[in-house]
């Protein structure tokens, strides 16, 4: 498994773990996922506008930790290592989401 971050105007949001660079690629193009950046707040705002540049790049041996530690800590006893999951490196909120419900 290799680590890959996702940037978007040259900061890093999120972080996740992939078999290889050609399946991180798939997720990182989908339009589920990039439609979900729309929706995804961060301080009030969107994780993502649609516009500014978004890339792709391995994770560095930080990034790659939080993951490791978001994966110990997560309580869902369905999901396995290799199920898809995105760990975010800044706060989060769903702005379909009462304020007070919503999880940083």
């Amino acid at each position: 498994m290799d680590y890959f971050t996702i940037e978007i105007g040259g900061s890093a949001v999120a972080c996740f773990r992939s078999e290889n660079d050609e399946d991180a690629q798939h997720f990182f193009e989908a339009d589920d996922f990039r439609e979900d950046l729309t929706v995804l707040q961060t301080q009030g705002k969107p994780v993502w506008d649609g516009v500014t540049a978004i890339t792709l790049r391995k994770a560095t041996a930080d990034e790659a930790s939080e993951v490791e530690h978001a994966y110990e800590f997560d309580d869902d006893p369905a999901r396995t290592i290799d199920d898809e999951f995105v760990v975010f490196l800044i706060p989060i909120s769903d702005m379909n989401e009462d304020d007070s419900d919503a999880e940083a």
